[in-house]
Formats: C-alpha cells, sequence, structure tokens
C-alpha cells in the first residue's frame, strides 16, 4: 500500500519545477496577507481568493502535463478561438463602468482578452518554428499582422492594459524569433508617430488619464485621485512599513481598488521598502527561473513561448508597480500572483505550467 502511495505521490509531482513552486507559493502568500488587509470590509474575498488558488493550481498541474508538441497542434486553434471570442465580445459582451469586455456564457461570464495573453505567443510561435530555416521579413510582418488583429479588438473594448500585455508578448516573440532591434527600434518610433492621430480617437478618460501622468495635481479628485492616493501610501511606508493590518490609507478607504490594480499601494504602506525589496527578489527568482529554461529549451518552439511568458510575468508587474508609484498611466493591470481575481490568475498559472512543461521535454530529451 505504501509503494503504491508513493507511486501516486511521484506521479502527482513529476514534472514540477520546485524553483517555480516555491516562488509562486510565496507570491501567493504574500498576495493573501495583504488582501486579507485590503478586503478588511470584505471578507469574502479571502474565500474566493483561495477557491481561485485552488482552480488555478489544478491548471498548472494540468498544462504542466501537456508535451510541447500538443501545444503546437492546439496553438492556431486556440487562436482562432480566441479571436472569435473577441468578435463575439465586440457584437454581444456585458459592458460594465463603460467597457465592453465580458462574455456571458451559461451560468458565469469571463475575459476572452485574458486568453490572448497565452494563445497570441503559443500561435506566433507555431509559426515561426515552421518557417524556422526560411525566416524573412515577410514573416515578421506576418507575424505583426497576427498581433495587430487581437490588440486592436482589445483596444476596442476599451482596455488599454490588456491590449498593452498582448502586444507586448508578441513583441517579445518576434524579438526571439530574430526581429533585429534596429527593425523594432524603427517601428516604435512610426508606431508612436502614427499615434498622433489617434489622440482625437481616445475616449475622453483614456486622454484624462495621459493627461494626469504628467501633472496629477490638475484633477486631484478626478483622474488624478488615483495616482495621488497611491503614492501617498507607498511613500508613508518608509523603510520598514506601518505594519500588517496597520495601513490608514487602506483601512480610511483613499486607495481606490486597493484589492484589484491599486494592491501594491496598500502592501508597500504596511511593509515598506524592505517588503518591497522582498517582493522584487520573489518576482526576480521567478523570471530568472523562467530565463534560464528559455535558455535551455530543446527546439525554437520552446524558447518562443518559455521567453515569452516568462517575460509576460515581468511586464505584469512592472507595469503594476509603474502605475502605483505614479511613473505609468492607469491602465488596469493587476499585480502577479497579488490582486485579487480569477481569470487573470489562472492565466498566470497556466504559464507557470507551460514552463514545467518545457522543462520537463528537456530532461526527457538524451543529452
Amino acid at each position: 500500500m505504501q509503494a503504491v502511495l508513493r507511486r501516486v505521490s511521484a506521479s502527482l509531482v513529476d514534472g514540477l519545477d520546485a524553483t517555480l513552486i516555491v516562488a509562486t507559493l510565496l507570491l501567493g502568500a504574500v498576495g493573501l496577507a495583504t488582501l486579507y488587509s485590503a478586503s478588511h470590509d470584505a471578507p469574502a474575498r479571502m474565500t474566493g481568493q483561495l477557491m481561485n488558488f485552488a482552480v488555478a493550481f489544478v491548471a498548472m498541474w494540468v498544462a504542466a502535463r501537456i508535451s510541447p508538441e500538443l501545444l503546437m497542434r492546439v496553438a492556431f486553434p486556440a487562436y482562432a478561438v480566441g479571436v472569435a471570442l473577441l468578435v463575439a465580445v465586440a457584437l454581444y459582451g456585458d459592458t460594465v463602468n463603460g467597457a465592453r469586455r465580458w462574455l456571458h456564457v451559461g451560468v458565469t461570464r469571463f475575459q476572452p482578452s485574458e486568453m490572448m495573453k497565452l494563445a497570441l505567443p503559443l500561435m506566433l510561435a507555431w509559426y515561426f518554428a515552421r518557417n524556422e530555416e526560411t525566416l524573412r521579413l515577410r514573416d515578421f510582418a506576418v507575424g505583426a499582422l497576427l498581433v495587430a488583429i487581437p490588440v486592436l479588438l482589445i483596444a476596442r473594448q476599451p482596455d488599454l492594459g490588456t491590449a498593452a500585455l498582448v502586444a507586448a508578448a508578441g513583441v517579445y516573440i518576434l524579438y526571439f524569433a530574430g526581429l533585429g532591434w534596429r527593425v523594432m527600434a524603427t517601428l516604435a518610433v512610426v508606431g508612436g508617430v502614427s499615434l498622433i492621430p489617434l489622440w482625437g480617437l481616445l475616449h475622453d478618460y483614456q486622454r484624462r488619464r495621459v493627461l494626469t501622468l504628467l501633472d496629477p495635481s490638475q484633477d486631484p479628485l478626478g483622474a488624478g485621485y488615483h495616482t495621488i492616493q497611491s503614492t501617498i501610501a507607498v511613500g508613508s511606508g518608509g523603510v520598514f512599513g506601518k505594519g500588517w493590518l496597520q495601513g490608514t490609507q487602506a483601512h480610511l478607504e483613499f486607495i481606490p481598488e486597493r484589492h484589484t490594480d491599486f494592491i501594491f499601494a496598500v502592501y508597500s504602506e504596511e511593509f515598506g521598502l524592505l517588503g518591497n525589496c522582498l517582493l522584487l527578489a520573489l518576482y526576480t527568482l521567478l523570471i530568472g527561473r523562467g530565463l534560464m529554461i528559455t535558455a535551455q529549451a530543446t527546439s525554437f518552439f520552446a524558447r518562443l513561448v518559455a521567453g515569452a511568458v516568462t517575460l509576460m510575468f515581468f511586464t505584469y508587474a512592472f507595469v503594476n508597480m509603474g502605475m502605483v508609484a505614479g511613473i505609468l498611466p492607469v491602465v488596469g493591470v493587476p499585480l502577479p500572483f497579488i490582486s485579487y481575481g480569477g481569470t487573470a490568475l489562472v492565466t498566470l498559472f497556466i504559464g507557470i505550467g507551460i514552463l514545467m512543461s518545457l522543462r520537463r521535454q528537456r530532461r526527457l530529451v538524451p543529452t
């Protein structure tokens, strides 16, 4: 009986990467502790987040057992389904707070744009892997088109934060596939110049976000409120922080969206600079392990996917922290493994599972 239990236990943990598991569990523990403080007025969120973690962990375990070959086979269907769902959102999606981002299915609803954070890198990696031996500039043009389609659909919802994350994932794939820095820099300059005529097409609240980034005090009770209050919370934490459950900005409800997009402000106020250094160390451990898996990948497809997924974690953390600190616009990007939410958490854990799958494939290849 004991031998059977040992075999079952070994099969359950086979393929799981200890470093990734430790990093994600520690980040999850930090997130739950911060969420408990941020949700003092809504304790039911803790139960919901624990359920989200359970579902996300199972999704990670399943993804870790999917072979890279199967990932390649599902890449195109996943991308096609994702684009179709984005079109369905544009036509039939639920509108919440002026944004049409959700699709109602049966008894629940979900955000199809989250799916594209993984479906797009898989699709691009599959396309470039098929043409690995004969990659030309036109292949990168096709890749750019594959990126533009979902990004424009997501930006139209409007959801600039998710659109930026999806676009970043696509850019990472293009870079890892071999597109030179000079070409990318030229495209960035052209893209930046082309945005000037689009200023008039932005929604009023989007223009206010850009303007208040330059000077939040021009609208302290409106568009600049989020930035002002979050920077006050971050600065008031000092070196050692005010202590767990002692954050006044959060508990007096000055910080908006303190359990989701601005949870980093709650964390910084209570744990201070030292706590932030610990958080950055955990993200560095996670990202560093992902880059190591990328460098050791045994195929072009695996290297592209692993690199894009790893840098997705970096982009999440950088954009959220920059937004809370007031150096980036408020675009609604959660802090990975910390912010409350189910769909984004499942996406992140599936990304971890994909990294584990690619590492497991490397281990199975004879050297």
